[in-house]
């Protein structure tokens, strides 16, 4: 028994010394472990798990900011659904030909229209203009509701009437579809307004203040376009006037000179100089025939000139503008065209006599009238084309009286004044000059001799 006893307390005791051996190497390896990892894990541990939650309140955030957003973005649509665009430039360039919503012949029968029509206006809101029906009592008296009731719609008529008679003052041409727009939304906010005693404006009496916007901006059309053409008949007779004075003073001049060839010739023949004579025979008859063709001039409103000018450094190289004057020197209109109201002056390239000018230059323009620079205004004499395209044209007509005809334009003040602007002219100039301090501007002077062709 002692023997048996003595091999198990053996094994005992060897058995504690393993478990001491591998508590020791757990101890070693958890060192190791902790030497491993450093001294701030815990610390980076610790920071990790903020940052996780702070992510996580971000994206909670983010999400409930994403669904504002969506709010937002949907009543930005919808009130751009109902914002009525009233920025004069963006009407502008929105605008097209205007076309009258109710054509009458003048600017008088368009204010007589509009002076009926606020007359039935005025009829209208003293009767169904605005519509209210209130069957719930205020103070237990359904008397004092229906009075609440009339005095809430009496006050949002006032409220509409007020903004259409604005619509009606402010209102311009290009701006008919907007500020009848903006009315309506007023209307329909009125009606939203007064959803619960059912308070809402007339279709009619609604129908009849868009009408009177329209027979506006008609009626301010209207004056402007007979303003447009009392200004181009005053010139048109300014031009009249304007030939006649030429009229009668050549007419004044010729009849001095054949006075004077008349005398002339009484002497000659009194001297009995026959050779004289015929010669002084010879002027009086041209005479004669000078003042023929300034009678017939006179006579005939359809005779003139029809002439084809441009204006390279106002409009570009590629504009012409065709017209047609009965002055007995058609120089004295182009020179006109060519004042202050443009920088440079204009450079012809064709001007003729017809006998029917005014046949001739309606012919020039209706082939040229898709390339009008104005598609509004017909009395704009512009057009998109090259003097060499206008000359086919015109070859094409079969006109005879072309003697001379110049596809460039000289545009010398153009010219010289973009020579003058660049810097590098400027240096070869003061080069030049330092060169030769005696050389003049010869060639300069000469730039602006033609002077009866610009």
């Amino acid at each position: 028994m002692a023997l048996f006893g003595s091999n198990q307390s053996a094994e005992v005791a060897a058995l504690h010394q393993q478990l001491a051996a591998a508590n020791a190497t757990i101890a070693e390896l958890r060192g190791w472990v902790g030497h491993l990892r450093g001294a701030e894990t815990a610390v980076l541990e610790g920071d990790l798990r903020r940052l996780k939650a702070a992510v996580e309140q971000a994206k909670a955030e983010h999400a409930a900011q994403s669904a504002t957003r969506h709010q937002v973005m949907a009543e930005l649509h919808s009130s751009r659904a109902q914002l009525v665009e009233t920025r004069e430039l963006a009407l502008l360039q929105q605008v097209g030909i205007y076309e009258y919503a109710h054509p009458l012949e003048d600017a008088l029968a368009y204010k007589d229209a509009l002076t009926e029509l606020r007359a039935q206006i005025k009829t209208a809101a003293k009767t169904d203009a605005v519509t209210c029906q209130v069957d719930w009592a205020v103070n237990g008296s359904v008397k004092e509701g229906q009075k609440l009731g009339r005095d809430m719609a009496k006050l949002m008529l006032r409220a509409y009437n007020a903004e259409a008679d604005n619509a009606v003052r402010v209102v311009k041409p290009h701006t008919v579809e907007s500020v009848k727009n903006r009315l309506t939304t007023t209307r329909d906010t009125i009606g939203k307004l007064g959803i619960l005693m059912r308070i809402a404006i007339s279709s009619d009496y609604h129908r009849l203040r868009l009408k009177e916007i329209d027979l506006t901006a008609d009626h301010l059309m209207k004056v402007e376009v007979e303003r447009e053409a009392a200004r181009e008949e005053r010139a048109r007779l300014r031009e009249e006037a304007k030939v006649m004075k030429e009229v009668e003073r050549e007419r004044a001049r010729l009849a001095k000179e054949r006075t004077h060839y008349a005398t002339v010739l009484a002497r000659l023949e009194a001297k009995g100089d026959t050779e004289g004579w015929a010669r002084a025979k010879e002027q009086l008859a041209a005479v004669d025939d000078a003042i023929a063709g300034v009678e017939q001039r006179a006579a005939n409103v359809r005779a003139g000139y029809v002439y084809v000018i441009s204006n390279v450094g106002a409009f570009g190289p590629d504009v012409v503008k065709i017209g047609m004057t009965r002055r007995l020197e058609p120089m004295d209109r182009v020179r006109e065209l060519g004042d202050a109201s443009v920088p440079f002056r204009f450079d012809v390239h064709g001007l003729f006599f017809s006998e029917d000018a005014v046949a001739l230059e309606t012919a020039l323009h209706q082939r040229l009238a898709t390339d009008r620079v104005n598609m509004v205004n017909p009395r704009r004499e512009f057009f998109y084309a090259t003097p060499a395209r206008v000359k086919e044209l015109l070859t094409g007509l079969g006109d005879d009286h072309i003697l001379e005809y110049k596809d460039t334009a000289d545009a010398v003040e153009w010219r010289a004044s973009r020579r003058e602007a660049d810097p590098s002219h400027a240096e070869r100039s003061l080069a030049l000059s330092a060169v030769s301090s005696n050389t003049d501007a010869g060639d300069d002077g000469d730039l602006s001799s033609d002077g009866d062709l610009t």
